[in-house]
């Protein structure tokens, strides 16, 4: 039994890992914590998500003296915290030799350089990002097993990424184009007046800038043209993309790549049978559609997830189980 201790644990991701966990026969909950200045801390969870009215856990405060029992008591922490918080506190807990599942983006770029540019502060531990790993579970279980230091991915990147890394030997140097839509919950609990149900609409946002397209590239070793949409939804998203494919890729090639996932028992793939944001809410897995012309030498992929489970619990789940053996 492994004891995982959730930090960040009133937010959606936070509260649904919990849940995940909870679940498991072979974790156990060592405790829920939020920041002193939280509103939230001393509250029950299932206050503030009565759908977990079956878990008994109160949030705490993340005092010193929640840190050290932490560090006594706990096998690994999951952090669901703002990127600039989890850059400290994956470092804390790691130099007491926990396993770190971090949900935030603080330790996904290998290049300290990125981090200004993407997220606003320099990277202060860059001993510690050398050691990390990117947690893309179906890609990187052998990398994931032998670091206590795990990036669990963004949800956009994994829902891209799912679809893009088979095709990577028979992509050209044309850009792949992602245009994908989330539902609002991608944007946290907080409030804010463009993610009130009066004010969703369909609409593009952080066009040619967005700090996921860097990632994306990245983990693919390709350039990619990447543009999110807010659905006018709460959970799930849906990535549509475009490749240009090498001269001479038939079908067969295709399906060939995609045979990677035969023995996923999360990813589906299906050809000419195009999945929607039902199909995979709620569920840990990504289902991928795709259709192509060998004429033209084009194909489209589409790929979908839940962004609070694949995107981000399930997946960080995952990578508790593959690093633990459970």
């Amino acid at each position: 039994m492994k004891n995982i201790a959730i930090i960040g644990a009133s937010g959606y991701t936070g509260a649904q890992i919990t849940s995940l966990i909870n679940a498991d026969a072979n974790l156990s909950v060592q405790g829920l914590y939020v920041s002193e200045g939280s509103l939230d801390k001393g509250r029950k969870l299932a206050d503030l998500y009565p759908v977990y009215s079956h878990m008994p856990y109160v949030l705490a405060p993340l005092t010193d003296e929640a840190k050290a029992t932490i560090i006594a008591e706990a096998d690994a922490v999951v952090l669901a915290t703002e990127h600039s918080i989890s850059l400290e506190l994956a470092a804390e807990f790691y130099k007491k030799g926990l396993a770190v599942f971090d949900l935030s983006g603080a330790y996904r770029f290998a290049d300290v350089a990125q981090y200004p540019k993407w997220y606003g502060f320099e990277h202060t531990h860059p001993d510690v990002l050398a050691d990390a790993v990117y947690g893309l579970a179906e890609w990187n279980s052998e990398q994931i097993k032998q670091t206590k230091m795990i990036a669990v991915p963004g949800c956009y990147p994994t829902a891209s990424l799912t679809a893009l890394k088979p095709l990577k030997p028979l992509l050209t140097a044309a850009y792949p184009v992602i245009n994908a839509v989330s539902g609002v919950t991608g944007a946290g609990r907080k409030a804010h007046l463009h993610t009130s149900f009066c004010e969703v609409s369909l609409t593009p946002y952080g066009v040619l800038g967005h700090r996921h397209q860097p990632e994306i590239a990245t983990q693919l070793g390709q350039e990619v043209i990447f543009t999110p949409h807010l659905g006018n939804f709460k959970r799930g998203i849906l990535a549509t993309i475009t490749v240009q494919l090498k001269p001479g890729t038939t079908e067969a090639d295709v399906a060939k790549a995609y045979s990677v996932y035969d023995s996923s028992p999360i990813v589906t793939v299906k050809y000419n049978q195009f999945p929607k944001v039902d199909d995979v809410v709620l569920t840990p897995n990504c289902h991928l559609g795709w259709k192509y012309d060998e004429n033209s030498g084009y194909l489209v992929v589409a790929s979908a997830i839940d962004n609070l489970m694949k995107g981000a619990a399930s997946q960080g789940l995952q990578c508790i189980k593959i690093h633990f053996g459970v």
